[in-house]
């Protein structure tokens, strides 16, 4: 199951790259900007994420079918698409027919664009790379797995 900060981090993704949430009753669609203020939310994301969850009716992010009153059972989970990276939502249950937001964008995978993400904190950033110039002897791991090394042939 999808927890709610993962749903609410699900669609802060999305926003980034232009999806917005519709409500196909009235036929709104919703694209809050900015999405962040600093380290947070924004107050106008944080007014369209109160108004997701308080609404009673049906809404769904754009180039998907689920709800996200749905997303927020045990029926659904959010995993990383294997095309862009990006969280999509996908059925315990039922065989994956879910396509991944990212299916409606014509230029998106682009590898030439920073992904959508989360801001760093500049303070924390800034104190990292100082203590890796004050501290030679500091070993930082890596965020992903290095390939093993390459194996000569006999």
């Amino acid at each position: 199951m999808a927890t709610a900060a993962e749903v609410k981090e699900y669609l802060a993704y999305w926003f980034q790259l232009g999806q917005g949430i519709i409500f196909p009753k009235s036929q709104e669609r919703l694209y809050p900007q900015p999405i962040f203020e600093g380290l947070h939310y924004s107050g106008e994301f944080e007014a369209c994420w109160q108004r997701i969850i308080s609404s009673h009716q049906d809404c769904y992010l754009q180039g998907t079918d689920q709800s996200i009153a749905e997303l927020l059972t045990a029926e659904w989970e959010l995993i990383r698409c294997a095309r862009c990276t990006l969280p999509m939502p996908t059925s315990r249950s039922h065989p994956p027919s879910c396509l991944c937001p990212c299916s409606d964008l014509s230029s998106w995978p682009n590898l030439d664009l920073p992904l959508p993400r989360f801001p760093i904190s500049e303070v924390r950033h800034l104190r990292r790379v100082h203590e890796r110039l004050t501290n030679p002897n500091l070993v930082e791991v890596p965020l992903a797995c290095p390939l093993p090394p390459h194996r000569e042939e006999s």
